[in-house]
Protein backbone atom coordinates (compact mmCIF):
# COMPACT_ATOMS: atom_id res chain seq x y z
CA UNK A 1 0.00 0.00 0.00
CA UNK A 2 3.35 2.04 -0.49
CA UNK A 3 3.58 4.47 -3.27
CA UNK A 4 6.48 6.72 -3.81
CA UNK A 5 6.99 9.61 -6.07
CA UNK A 6 9.75 11.03 -6.40
CA UNK A 7 10.92 13.69 -7.47
CA UNK A 8 13.95 14.41 -10.24
CA UNK A 9 15.36 17.43 -11.63
CA UNK A 10 18.03 17.99 -14.23
CA UNK A 11 19.43 20.91 -12.24
CA UNK A 12 20.76 18.49 -9.41
CA UNK A 13 21.98 20.33 -6.71
CA UNK A 14 20.44 23.22 -7.60
CA UNK A 15 16.91 22.78 -7.25
CA UNK A 16 16.97 21.53 -3.13
CA UNK A 17 19.24 24.85 -3.36
CA UNK A 18 16.63 26.95 -4.64
CA UNK A 19 14.40 25.54 -1.63
CA UNK A 20 17.10 26.29 0.80
CA UNK A 21 17.55 29.83 0.36
CA UNK A 22 13.88 30.90 -1.18
CA UNK A 23 12.01 28.91 1.20
CA UNK A 24 9.41 27.37 -0.87
CA UNK A 25 9.64 24.30 -3.84
CA UNK A 26 10.81 26.24 -7.29
CA UNK A 27 11.50 22.95 -9.64
CA UNK A 28 9.19 20.98 -8.09
CA UNK A 29 6.13 22.93 -7.35
CA UNK A 30 3.72 22.12 -9.81
CA UNK A 31 4.66 18.50 -8.91
CA UNK A 32 4.46 18.40 -5.22
CA UNK A 33 0.98 20.88 -5.72
CA UNK A 34 -0.23 18.13 -7.72
CA UNK A 35 0.13 15.74 -5.12
CA UNK A 36 -1.21 17.29 -2.05
CA UNK A 37 -3.89 18.65 -3.56
CA UNK A 38 -5.68 15.25 -4.91
CA UNK A 39 -7.76 12.57 -2.93
CA UNK A 40 -5.79 12.91 0.07
CA UNK A 41 -6.78 12.30 3.73
CA UNK A 42 -4.14 13.68 5.52
CA UNK A 43 -0.67 14.58 4.69
CA UNK A 44 2.43 14.48 7.25
CA UNK A 45 5.17 16.19 6.51
CA UNK A 46 8.40 15.33 8.25
CA UNK A 47 12.09 17.17 7.27
CA UNK A 48 10.63 19.22 4.52
CA UNK A 49 13.40 21.95 4.22
CA UNK A 50 15.10 20.37 1.19
CA UNK A 51 11.86 19.17 -0.61
CA UNK A 52 9.27 22.46 -0.14
CA UNK A 53 10.50 24.88 2.78
CA UNK A 54 7.71 26.48 4.80
CA UNK A 55 6.27 27.22 1.48
CA UNK A 56 4.86 23.44 1.06
CA UNK A 57 2.17 23.35 4.27
CA UNK A 58 -0.17 25.68 2.65
CA UNK A 59 -0.57 23.49 -0.50
CA UNK A 60 -3.75 20.54 -0.28
CA UNK A 61 -7.01 21.02 1.60
CA UNK A 62 -6.19 17.34 3.50
CA UNK A 63 -5.58 17.37 7.49
CA UNK A 64 -1.82 18.78 7.77
CA UNK A 65 0.11 17.21 10.32
CA UNK A 66 3.96 18.17 11.07
CA UNK A 67 6.43 15.80 13.22
CA UNK A 68 9.63 17.99 13.96
CA UNK A 69 12.34 15.60 13.93
CA UNK A 70 14.97 18.24 14.74
CA UNK A 71 14.88 21.42 15.47
CA UNK A 72 14.81 23.06 11.59
CA UNK A 73 11.88 25.29 13.01
CA UNK A 74 13.66 27.44 14.93
CA UNK A 75 16.67 26.75 13.69
CA UNK A 76 18.84 27.22 10.62
CA UNK A 77 21.35 24.77 11.04
CA UNK A 78 18.80 22.10 12.26
CA UNK A 79 20.46 21.03 16.11
CA UNK A 80 20.37 24.00 17.95
CA UNK A 81 24.45 23.03 18.46
CA UNK A 82 26.08 27.27 18.32
CA UNK A 83 29.41 27.42 16.42
CA UNK A 84 29.46 24.04 16.25
CA UNK A 85 30.94 23.36 19.46
CA UNK A 86 27.88 24.04 22.38
CA UNK A 87 24.33 23.83 22.84
CA UNK A 88 22.69 27.23 22.06
CA UNK A 89 21.79 29.34 24.54
CA UNK A 90 20.90 32.13 22.01
CA UNK A 91 20.43 33.54 18.72
CA UNK A 92 23.36 34.53 17.24
CA UNK A 93 22.48 32.46 13.70
CA UNK A 94 24.40 34.68 11.22
CA UNK A 95 27.48 34.04 13.11
CA UNK A 96 26.93 30.47 13.57
CA UNK A 97 26.08 29.59 10.05
CA UNK A 98 29.38 31.33 9.20
CA UNK A 99 30.79 28.65 11.39
CA UNK A 100 29.32 25.74 9.39
CA UNK A 101 29.95 27.40 5.62
CA UNK A 102 25.96 27.59 5.23
CA UNK A 103 24.10 30.32 3.21
CA UNK A 104 21.74 32.83 5.25
CA UNK A 105 18.19 31.79 4.59
CA UNK A 106 16.57 34.87 4.37
CA UNK A 107 13.03 33.71 4.38
CA UNK A 108 13.36 32.96 8.11
CA UNK A 109 13.10 36.65 8.50
CA UNK A 110 10.25 37.24 5.99
CA UNK A 111 7.31 35.82 8.16
CA UNK A 112 7.00 32.78 5.42
CA UNK A 113 7.18 30.09 8.56
CA UNK A 114 5.08 32.04 10.14
CA UNK A 115 1.93 32.08 7.73
CA UNK A 116 2.60 28.64 6.63
CA UNK A 117 2.38 27.05 10.16
CA UNK A 118 -1.44 28.82 9.59
CA UNK A 119 -1.90 25.74 7.52
CA UNK A 120 -0.86 23.05 9.76
CA UNK A 121 -3.64 21.60 11.83
CA UNK A 122 -1.20 19.88 13.92
CA UNK A 123 2.43 20.14 14.74
CA UNK A 124 4.04 17.16 17.22
CA UNK A 125 7.35 16.35 18.44
CA UNK A 126 8.66 13.18 20.22
CA UNK A 127 9.93 14.99 23.01
CA UNK A 128 8.56 17.34 26.05
CA UNK A 129 12.22 18.51 25.91
CA UNK A 130 12.26 19.76 22.20
CA UNK A 131 8.04 21.29 22.61
CA UNK A 132 10.14 23.18 25.19
CA UNK A 133 12.93 24.20 23.35
CA UNK A 134 10.26 25.36 20.74
CA UNK A 135 8.97 27.31 22.82
CA UNK A 136 12.02 29.11 23.96
CA UNK A 137 13.07 29.94 20.79
CA UNK A 138 10.04 31.28 19.90
CA UNK A 139 7.91 28.78 18.19
CA UNK A 140 3.99 29.88 18.64
CA UNK A 141 2.07 27.27 17.35
CA UNK A 142 0.79 24.62 20.17
CA UNK A 143 2.79 21.30 19.49
CA UNK A 144 1.41 17.66 20.51
CA UNK A 145 3.36 15.54 21.93
CA UNK A 146 3.61 11.75 19.87
CA UNK A 147 6.21 9.39 21.15
CA UNK A 148 8.34 7.90 17.99
CA UNK A 149 8.29 4.05 17.54
CA UNK A 150 10.00 0.81 16.07
CA UNK A 151 8.53 -2.30 14.76
CA UNK A 152 8.00 -5.02 17.48
CA UNK A 153 10.11 -7.77 16.04
CA UNK A 154 11.48 -10.55 18.35
CA UNK A 155 15.05 -10.58 17.50
CA UNK A 156 16.47 -13.10 15.01
CA UNK A 157 18.60 -16.11 15.19
CA UNK A 158 21.39 -14.60 13.54
CA UNK A 159 22.21 -12.07 16.63
CA UNK A 160 24.87 -12.39 19.50
CA UNK A 161 25.56 -15.53 21.13
CA UNK A 162 24.44 -15.32 24.58
CA UNK A 163 28.09 -13.55 26.45
CA UNK A 164 29.75 -15.40 28.77
CA UNK A 165 29.97 -13.90 32.47
CA UNK A 166 34.24 -13.73 32.23
CA UNK A 167 34.32 -11.71 29.08
CA UNK A 168 35.22 -8.14 29.86
CA UNK A 169 32.08 -6.00 29.83
CA UNK A 170 31.05 -4.49 26.79
CA UNK A 171 29.56 -0.64 26.53
CA UNK A 172 28.43 0.28 23.22
CA UNK A 173 27.59 2.97 21.10
CA UNK A 174 25.87 3.72 18.42
CA UNK A 175 25.85 7.02 16.45
CA UNK A 176 26.95 9.45 14.15
CA UNK A 177 30.93 10.40 15.37
CA UNK A 178 30.24 13.98 15.32
CA UNK A 179 31.55 16.16 17.85
CA UNK A 180 27.70 16.68 19.12
CA UNK A 181 27.73 13.60 20.07
CA UNK A 182 30.11 13.77 23.20
CA UNK A 183 32.16 10.86 23.00
CA UNK A 184 35.04 13.25 23.37
CA UNK A 185 34.13 13.04 27.31
CA UNK A 186 33.33 8.65 27.22
CA UNK A 187 36.51 7.51 25.94
CA UNK A 188 39.14 9.07 28.61
CA UNK A 189 37.33 6.91 31.01
CA UNK A 190 38.49 3.32 29.13
CA UNK A 191 41.83 4.44 29.48
CA UNK A 192 42.66 3.35 32.92
CA UNK A 193 45.16 0.28 33.35
CA UNK A 194 43.50 -0.71 36.15
CA UNK A 195 39.60 -1.24 34.16
CA UNK A 196 38.78 -4.40 32.49
CA UNK A 197 35.24 -2.66 30.81
CA UNK A 198 35.34 -2.04 26.87
CA UNK A 199 33.85 0.58 25.10
CA UNK A 200 32.68 -0.62 21.22
CA UNK A 201 31.85 2.49 18.94
CA UNK A 202 29.40 1.99 15.81
CA UNK A 203 29.57 4.50 13.36
CA UNK A 204 31.35 6.82 11.61
CA UNK A 205 31.59 10.41 10.86
CA UNK A 206 33.54 13.83 10.39
CA UNK A 207 34.51 13.78 13.87
CA UNK A 208 36.45 10.25 13.98
CA UNK A 209 39.86 10.89 12.99
CA UNK A 210 40.52 12.77 15.86
CA UNK A 211 38.30 10.43 18.20
CA UNK A 212 40.87 7.50 16.90
CA UNK A 213 43.58 9.75 18.33
CA UNK A 214 42.33 10.16 21.45
CA UNK A 215 41.60 6.58 21.49
CA UNK A 216 45.39 6.27 20.87
CA UNK A 217 46.33 5.03 24.18
CA UNK A 218 43.38 3.23 25.12
CA UNK A 219 43.41 -0.47 24.29
CA UNK A 220 40.04 -1.07 25.38
CA UNK A 221 38.78 1.06 22.81
CA UNK A 222 37.20 -0.73 19.38
CA UNK A 223 35.89 1.31 16.45
CA UNK A 224 34.07 -1.23 14.36
CA UNK A 225 32.69 1.52 11.63
CA UNK A 226 29.52 1.56 9.93
CA UNK A 227 27.61 -1.59 11.08
CA UNK A 228 24.07 -2.99 9.74
CA UNK A 229 20.88 -2.79 11.49
CA UNK A 230 21.28 -6.32 11.96
CA UNK A 231 24.14 -6.86 13.71
CA UNK A 232 23.31 -3.25 15.70
CA UNK A 233 20.80 -5.31 17.60
CA UNK A 234 23.55 -8.16 18.08
CA UNK A 235 25.73 -5.58 20.04
CA UNK A 236 23.22 -4.06 22.02
CA UNK A 237 22.00 -7.73 23.65
CA UNK A 238 25.42 -8.31 23.83
CA UNK A 239 26.44 -5.06 25.60
CA UNK A 240 26.19 -4.16 29.38
CA UNK A 241 24.32 -0.97 28.48
CA UNK A 242 24.38 1.81 25.57
CA UNK A 243 25.98 4.80 25.95
CA UNK A 244 24.34 8.01 24.90
CA UNK A 245 26.63 11.08 25.85
CA UNK A 246 24.97 13.62 23.33
CA UNK A 247 26.17 16.95 24.31
CA UNK A 248 23.54 18.42 22.39
CA UNK A 249 19.81 19.18 22.16
CA UNK A 250 18.89 15.68 20.65
CA UNK A 251 14.69 15.32 19.92
CA UNK A 252 14.34 11.64 20.76
CA UNK A 253 17.76 9.31 19.13
CA UNK A 254 15.67 5.95 17.87
CA UNK A 255 18.78 4.04 18.71
CA UNK A 256 17.57 4.71 22.84
CA UNK A 257 14.36 2.57 21.30
CA UNK A 258 16.63 0.42 20.15
CA UNK A 259 18.63 -0.94 23.05
CA UNK A 260 14.92 -0.58 25.02
CA UNK A 261 13.79 -3.37 22.20
CA UNK A 262 16.59 -5.45 23.36
CA UNK A 263 16.13 -5.29 26.83
CA UNK A 264 19.12 -3.23 26.88
CA UNK A 265 19.35 -0.44 29.76
CA UNK A 266 21.26 2.59 28.78
CA UNK A 267 23.67 5.24 30.16
CA UNK A 268 22.41 8.57 29.13
CA UNK A 269 23.13 12.30 29.80
CA UNK A 270 20.90 14.25 31.55
CA UNK A 271 20.37 16.05 28.64
CA UNK A 272 17.77 16.83 26.61
CA UNK A 273 14.74 14.49 26.25
CA UNK A 274 16.93 11.56 28.43
CA UNK A 275 16.11 12.84 31.61
CA UNK A 276 12.10 12.54 30.93
CA UNK A 277 12.49 9.14 29.57
CA UNK A 278 15.48 7.37 31.72
CA UNK A 279 13.43 9.05 34.92
CA UNK A 280 10.18 7.63 34.01
CA UNK A 281 11.04 4.18 32.90
CA UNK A 282 13.75 3.40 34.81
CA UNK A 283 15.64 1.71 31.87
CA UNK A 284 18.65 3.05 32.70
CA UNK A 285 21.45 5.56 34.39
CA UNK A 286 21.98 9.67 33.67
CA UNK A 287 25.08 11.61 34.19
CA UNK A 288 25.69 14.82 33.91
CA UNK A 289 30.09 14.79 35.06
CA UNK A 290 32.43 12.48 34.15
CA UNK A 291 32.54 11.07 37.66
CA UNK A 292 29.04 10.13 37.52
CA UNK A 293 29.78 8.74 34.00
CA UNK A 294 32.50 6.51 35.47
CA UNK A 295 30.36 5.86 38.30
CA UNK A 296 27.59 4.50 35.99
CA UNK A 297 29.94 2.66 33.74
CA UNK A 298 31.61 0.68 37.05
CA UNK A 299 27.81 -0.21 38.45
CA UNK A 300 26.97 -1.92 35.60
CA UNK A 301 29.92 -3.17 34.74
CA UNK A 302 29.87 -5.18 38.47
CA UNK A 303 26.26 -5.80 39.29
CA UNK A 304 24.58 -8.22 36.46
CA UNK A 305 21.55 -8.21 38.81
CA UNK A 306 21.36 -4.30 38.83
CA UNK A 307 21.86 -4.64 34.81
CA UNK A 308 18.71 -6.97 33.86
CA UNK A 309 16.28 -4.82 36.41
CA UNK A 310 16.97 -2.20 34.17
CA UNK A 311 16.89 -4.10 31.24
CA UNK A 312 13.49 -5.54 32.06
CA UNK A 313 12.34 -1.95 32.67
CA UNK A 314 13.21 -1.24 29.29
CA UNK A 315 11.73 -3.56 27.58
CA UNK A 316 8.63 -2.83 29.60
CA UNK A 317 8.55 0.64 28.46
CA UNK A 318 8.95 -0.48 24.71
CA UNK A 319 6.12 -2.15 24.71
CA UNK A 320 3.73 -0.04 26.78
CA UNK A 321 5.02 3.46 25.02
CA UNK A 322 6.86 3.09 21.79
CA UNK A 323 5.57 -0.08 19.98
CA UNK A 324 4.04 0.16 17.02
CA UNK A 325 1.07 -0.27 18.22
CA UNK A 326 0.78 2.01 21.23
CA UNK A 327 2.48 4.75 18.48
CA UNK A 328 -0.80 4.18 16.05
CA UNK A 329 -3.28 3.84 18.75
CA UNK A 330 -2.13 7.87 19.30
CA UNK A 331 -1.82 8.79 15.61
CA UNK A 332 -5.42 7.60 14.81
CA UNK A 333 -6.97 9.10 17.95
CA UNK A 334 -4.72 12.44 16.92
CA UNK A 335 -6.40 12.51 13.06
CA UNK A 336 -9.83 11.13 14.48
CA UNK A 337 -9.22 14.20 16.98
CA UNK A 338 -8.51 16.91 14.22
CA UNK A 339 -11.24 15.14 12.06
CA UNK A 340 -13.74 16.08 14.61
CA UNK A 341 -12.62 19.66 14.80
CA UNK A 342 -13.09 20.50 11.34
CA UNK A 343 -16.20 18.20 10.65
CA UNK A 344 -14.37 15.86 8.45
CA UNK A 345 -16.97 13.10 9.20
CA UNK A 346 -16.26 10.69 5.90
CA UNK A 347 -12.97 10.86 7.47
CA UNK A 348 -13.90 10.72 11.55
CA UNK A 349 -15.85 7.35 10.25
CA UNK A 350 -12.55 5.61 8.87
CA UNK A 351 -10.18 5.77 11.34
CA UNK A 352 -9.49 2.60 13.16
CA UNK A 353 -12.77 2.10 16.27
CA UNK A 354 -10.28 0.14 18.66
CA UNK A 355 -7.72 2.99 18.72
CA UNK A 356 -9.95 6.20 19.68
CA UNK A 357 -9.64 5.80 23.22
CA UNK A 358 -5.87 6.82 23.47
CA UNK A 359 -4.66 10.19 24.95
CA UNK A 360 -3.31 12.93 23.18
CA UNK A 361 -1.00 15.31 25.00
CA UNK A 362 -1.35 19.04 23.46
CA UNK A 363 1.85 21.33 25.22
Amino acid sequence: GVRVHALHSALGLLSPLLTHQLGRPVVHRRAIERLLGGDVDVVHFHNVSLVGGPGILGYGDALKLYTAHEHWLVCPTHVLWRHDREPCAGRQCLRCLAHYRRPPQLWRWSGLLERGARHVDAFCSPSRFSIDKHREFGFEPPMTLLPPFLPEESSSSGGAAPVADDRPPMFLFVGRLERIKGLDDVIPLFAGADETAELWIAGDGTHERELRRLAASAPRVRFLGRVEPERVRGLLREARALVVPSAGFEVFPLVLLEAFREGTPVIARRLGPFPEVVDATGGGLTFTTSDELRAAIGRLANDRQLERRLGANARAAFDSQWSERAFLERYFELIATLARRKGRESLLARCPRAVLGANITRA
